[in-house]
């Protein structure tokens, strides 16, 4: 093996560990702290409000209001400032994009485990189910930041897409059981929910990885025009 064979590898950690550092340096800290503390606080709820056995109803609001702020905060992450200087840098877009994502979704998975662990056991939903509409949120979030910066200019697009997740969540919770997504746990149309739920993340997914390529209208090559007088 020739010493520049040898030498590859290396070389390319040490570049993925530099495109790391500055992506993590480059994440919006102020909008996902506050998300997530704002979260944990509203998890709080069913034990600083019950007296005795906390509330199921009340369990399942708080975290499902939780499950929101978390998305709220999810949906700065992919601010840039400098978007317009990155555009011209050899990482592409969906690459910077999923880096982000990848930094994050540890730490998003332990902020949801706290927040369903300070709900009282007695009064704590189904988790499975629960937790499908926490990810359908928060993917939901990614996918309108996502659609924001394929179809627009703007550099930071967390607030447009948290307006817009916020919205949408107001008007779903106003919808009958019957065609609603954030039912009571006792409802007969539960399990029918969270079968809208699991449509609603799959179209977040398809809309994620579709909106984080490159627009093909900055990939056209430029015409050749002909010399001459």
């Amino acid at each position: 093996m020739t010493p520049d064979a040898a030498d590859a590898p290396s070389g390319r950690c040490g570049a993925l560990g530099t495109l790391l550092t500055a992506t993590a340096r480059a994440l919006p800290r102020a909008p996902l702290v506050a998300g997530a503390a704002l979260g944990l606080l509203t998890a709080t709820l069913p034990r600083l409000l019950s007296g005795g056995p906390a509330d199921p109803w009340l369990a399942l609001t708080s975290l499902r209001a939780a499950a929101v702020c978390g998305a709220l905060g999810l949906a700065f992450l992919l601010d840039d400032p400098a978007r317009h200087t990155t555009e011209t840098v050899p990482t592409g877009r969906a690459l910077r994009s999923c880096l982000r994502l990848a930094l994050i979704a540890p730490l998003a998975a332990l902020w949801w485990a706290a927040a369903l662990l300070l709900v009282p056991a007695d009064a704590r939903p189904p988790l499975p189910e629960v937790s499908l509409e926490a990810l359908t949120l928060a993917l939901g979030a990614l996918a309108l930041a996502a659609t924001a910066i394929h179809r627009t200019p703007e550099p930071e697009p967390g607030r447009t897409a948290a307006v817009g997740l916020l919205s949408l969540t107001l008007l779903t919770a106003l919808l009958p059981d019957r065609w609603g997504l954030f039912v009571p746990r006792d409802s007969p149309h539960w399990a029918d929910a969270h079968d809208r739920w699991a449509l609603l993340l799959a179209v977040a997914v398809a809309a994620w990885g579709t909106s984080i390529r490159e627009p093909l209208r900055g990939r056209r090559r430029p015409r050749l025009r002909p010399s001459g007088a």
